[in-house]
Order: structure tokens, then C-alpha cells, then sequence
């Protein structure tokens, strides 16, 4: 059977996202500050688009100002002769546009002598990571260079925290030296040996365990000082730094044998196992407790993220009403130099072909930006109404919400609602919140209404805090003491939210003594 080429048509429906569209979606999502920077950025690269200036010309003056449009250029000139000459009338666009839409232009060379003014990321400080950190010490240690090498590597894969998750056997294929097993373990050691004390372990045993190491180490050096420095019938600090080695080894040993115990918090049983009184047993915890987990954490901190509100809940009389928070934003609008340049017959053609491709691009912007702040007041204004309770009386009385029912109301898609209160913060009078923070779930409450999950929360860390540490509340304890509040909830319920909200369960929190 022979194959014949064919031709078929074939009508069919395509969804297809224009670019107008794509830029509407991602301008819905920014928040106030991140609009700010885009817009910046637009009018840097759309010369059609310029910020109104508070002493700028308004719109209705600009519009009697192109009544001169049909006049002459010769006319033009003694006009502007006999008033005051705007320096943008003087500038050739037609010359500067046929350069810039040539490929082979090349700026001119200056007519004034260029200074090299230093970059103003020069002056911004920089978080130091823990990466920074440690190869800052190893540039002050003399060290082999095939082991500085090694080193090298075992902080280029430590993670966030400080611990070292591959072995020496992982980390020798990595080195890019080929490095051998017996190299990256003395590499190891020295990583070990840098501040913070407990980084490159493997595991949180060893991570405490370095920690207390080194502690001992130093009381062992100050207690032979004071040793050396003791004086007959004059106080020593001998011997509480004695009981001090002796509560850290004690820790040592419930760290190194005994870290499942001391997880359970069973006092008894570690008493009984060190052959030490609760008081001392308590002693070695508080040294434990003293030791930090995840030595890499501080150095690895996020930067702090500046919060301003996009919206302000306010009353005006009896009424809520919504307030963009507009301040600080470019007020845009568009540029009517190049409008007249399109209205010019010496104009060519490519040159009103990008003007016109340029005030397109102009134009969908503001429209989208229109949008946005449209699109965030009338889902604002449907929070208000079904949130007012909450802004009268406070979290007591905020009620559950859905993103769907929302959207119903103000005819969008969830998904526009969704981007609407993305990373977006209101003002209310009980504080600044996330728009998001208005979106939750409900569970059956008392008297027949929806309770806000966020409260069924609170009232489950509430119960937890306040009970005896002896005798910590079961799962189905909590569930009942929900219930005769009339909170109709399950044990697995109760148990699936104490979960989220990182609490442990009962025989975790219990203490004994």
C-alpha cells in the first residue's frame, strides 16, 4: 500500500493567552511595592509612557495645547519664540528615531568628559551566609592546599541548617581534585572545628554532641586557670565551674544514649539510667537546652520583607468603605510630543510604526492597571460586607469566607480572586492583615453557625497551653471539650490540626518527674 500525501482542513477552537492578557494577569498579582518597580521599569523602556508631576501641565491643558497642531512648523517656531521654548519641541525626534531603528547606529562620541562614578551596589550592605562565614575562617588557617581544596567542598554542600548530608565517600566524587576518602574526613574535622560550633555533622546527636565537646574543653581550660590563680581564704569560681563540667558531661551522656528519652522529656527514667537526682537530671537539660540545634540557621536568615498596605478598611459614618493606598505610585499618562509626531507628514514610516506600537503597549498597561486596582476594590468591598463583624468587634467574630462564594458575588473567576489578594496586605482597625488572611475554611460551631478553622485552631492551642504538663489532654480529650463548647469535631480532626500547627502529641508533652 503506497502513502499519498493529503490536504485536510480542520476547523477547531483554540484558547490562546495574548500578550495583553498575560501582562492583565501579572499586574493583578503584584502588590503595591511591586507595581511601583514595574511601572518604573515601563517608563524607562516605553517612551510614549511619562509620570505626572505635581507641577506638570493637566490633561485639559494638554489638550488645548495641541490645537496648534495644524499650524505650520514656521509658525510653530515664532509661537514658541514668543513664549516660553519647551526643551523637548528642540529635540529632532525624526533624526533620533531613524537612529535608533538603525542597526548599525553607534552612539556619538561625548561631548564632555565622561567620570566613572562607583555602582551604588557598592554601598548597599550584603547578609552574610554561612557559606561566607566559614571560607572567610578557612582563609585565615595555613592548611595543606589539596586539604584547603577538600574543605572547600565540605562547606559548598552543607545545607541550610549546617549539617553535611553525604558522606565522605559522595563528597570525595564530587571533589572536583579528586580528593580521597581519608582527605575529606580530616577535611571534615576542620569545617567541625570553625564557628558556629556544630556545623558539617551528620545528624543531630553529633551536632549537640560538638557543641558540648567544645563547651567542656573551655570550662576544662578555665577551671585549671582558676586552679593556678586561687588564693587561700579569697572566692573562687572553682567550683561552679566544676558543677558546671559536671551537668555538661551528664548531658553528654543523655545526648549520646539516651536522645530518645530526652525527646519524651522523661525525667524518671533518665534519673534512674544516670544514676543522678531529678534536680540534676534537670540541670544537664538546662545545658542542653542552652545548645542550638541548627547552628546554620543565623546565617542563613531571610532578608526581611517590607510590608505596605495595598488597601485601608475605614469607616466613614455607619459605612465601611475600601481606600486604595495610591501614594507613592507613578501617575502615568501619555506623552503628547509623539502624538503629534504621528500627526507629522515628514514622520517615517517605520518611525510611526513603532510611536503606534509603542502607544499600543501604553495604552494596555494603564487599562490593566485600571483592572487591577478595580478587580482588588470590589472583592475589598465584598470582604467588608461579609467581615464587618470582625472589624467592629475583632478575631472573635471573624466569620469563615470561600474564595468561590466570592467570586460568585462579584461575577470573576476564583482564580482572578485569587491573584487579587496575593501578597496583598489591608489596614483595618484590628491591625494590617493578608487579604488571604479573610479566606478560611469553617467547621460546624455552636448554635447551628460556621466557625473560622483559624479560631477551631486557636481554641486547640488554648486548651493545650493551659493544661497541666503532668497530665497533658488527649486528642479525644480536646475533641470533647470542643464538643460541650459546641464544637462539633472528631478526634482525627483535632489530631490533624494539632499536626499543622507543630504541636506534639501527648506522650511527647507529658513530664515526668
Amino acid at each position: 500500500m503506497l502513502l499519498q500525501p493529503k490536504l485536510n482542513l480542520k476547523v477547531s477552537q483554540r484558547q490562546v493567552l495574548t500578550p495583553g492578557l498575560v501582562q492583565m494577569v501579572s499586574v493583578l498579582a503584584l502588590n503595591k511595592l511591586e507595581l511601583k518597580e514595574m511601572i518604573n521599569q515601563e517608563i524607562i523602556e516605553n517612551p510614549v509612557l511619562e509620570e505626572i508631576e505635581d507641577n506638570s501641565a493637566s490633561f485639559d491643558e494638554l489638550a488645548g495645547r495641541e490645537g496648534d497642531r495644524e499650524l505650520s512648523l514656521e509658525q510653530k517656531t515664532a509661537e514658541n519664540d514668543r513664549t516660553e521654548k519647551d526643551p523637548f519641541d528642540e529635540i529632532d525626534m525624526s533624526q533620533y528615531f531613524q537612529d535608533y531603528l538603525d542597526p548599525g547606529f553607534r552612539a556619538a562620541g561625548p561631548t564632555f568628559e565622561d567620570v566613572d562614578t562607583p555602582s551604588f551596589e557598592n554601598f548597599l550592605s550584603k547578609p552574610t551566609t554561612l557559606s561566607d562565614h566559614l571560607l572567610w575562617q578557612l582563609g585565615g588557617i595555613v592548611l595543606q592546599t589539596d586539604l584547603h581544596a577538600a574543605a572547600e567542598v565540605v562547606v559548598g554542600n552543607l545545607e541550610e541548617n549546617g549539617y553535611l548530608l553525604l558522606t565522605d565517600e559522595e563528597l570525595a566524587e564530587s571533589s572536583p581534585s579528586g580528593a580521597s576518602v581519608e582527605l575529606m574526613a580530616e577535611a571534615r574535622a576542620v569545617v567541625q572545628s570553625l564557628d558556629p560550633i556544630g556545623v558539617a555533622a551528620r545528624d543531630l546527636r553529633e551536632c549537640l554532641l560538638l557543641q558540648t565537646t567544645a563547651q567542656m574543653q573551655e570550662l576544662d581550660a578555665a577551671i585549671l586557670r582558676a586552679k593556678a590563680s586561687r588564693v587561700d581564704n579569697v572566692p573562687s569560681p572553682l567550683a561552679m565551674l566544676q558543677q558546671r563540667r559536671m551537668h555538661l558531661q551528664s548531658a553528654c551522656r543523655i545526648i549520646s544514649d539516651h536522645l530518645p528519652l530526652l525527646q519524651k522529656r522523661d525525667l524518671r527514667e533518665l534519673s534512674r539510667l544516670l544514676g543522678a537526682t531529678t534536680e540534676q537530671v534537670d540541670a544537664a537539660l538546662d545545658a542542653v537546652r542552652s545548645l542550638d540545634p541548627r547552628p546554620g540557621q543565623r546565617y542563613n536568615l531571610q532578608e526581611t520583607r517590607l510590608i505596605e498596605p495595598d488597601v485601608a478598611f475605614a469607616k466613614r459614618g455607619d459605612d465601611w468603605v475600601v481606600v486604595m493606598n495610591e501614594e507613592d505610585l507613578p501617575a502615568l499618562r501619555l506623552n503628547a510630543g509623539y502624538r503629534r509626531m504621528l500627526r507629522m507628514k515628514s514622520t517615517e514610516r517605520e518611525v510611526k510604526e513603532y510611536v503606534k506600537e509603542r502607544y499600543r503597549s501604553a495604552i494596555q498597561l494603564l487599562r490593566n492597571i485600571e483592572q487591577r486596582k478595580n478587580t482588588i476594590v470590589r472583592t475589598c468591598e465584598c470582604i467588608v460586607r461579609r467581615q464587618g463583624d470582625f472589624l467592629e468587634l475583632g478575631m472573635d467574630s471573624l466569620r469563615p469566607m470561600m474564595i468561590k462564594d466570592v467570586a460568585e458575588e462579584i461575577g470573576v473567576h476564583p482564580s482572578t480572586v485569587s491573584r487579587a489578594v496575593a501578597n496583598k496586605y489591608v489596614h483595618t482597625p484590628q491591625g494590617v492583615y493578608e487579604l488571604r488572611f479573610f479566606f478560611t475554611e469553617g467547621v460546624n460551631g455552636p448554635e447551628g453557625g460556621d466557625l473560622p478553622l483559624m479560631l477551631l485552631k486557636k481554641k486547640v492551642r488554648k486548651l493545650i497551653e493551659d493544661e497541666d504538663p503532668r497530665k497533658p489532654l488527649t486528642d479525644d480529650v480536646l475533641a470533647a471539650e470542643l464538643q460541650r463548647a459546641g464544637i462539633q469535631v472528631t478526634r482525627r480532626t483535632v489530631a490533624k490540626y494539632r499536626e499543622d500547627m507543630n504541636i506534639p502529641s501527648t506522650h511527647q508533652r507529658r513530664r515526668r518527674d
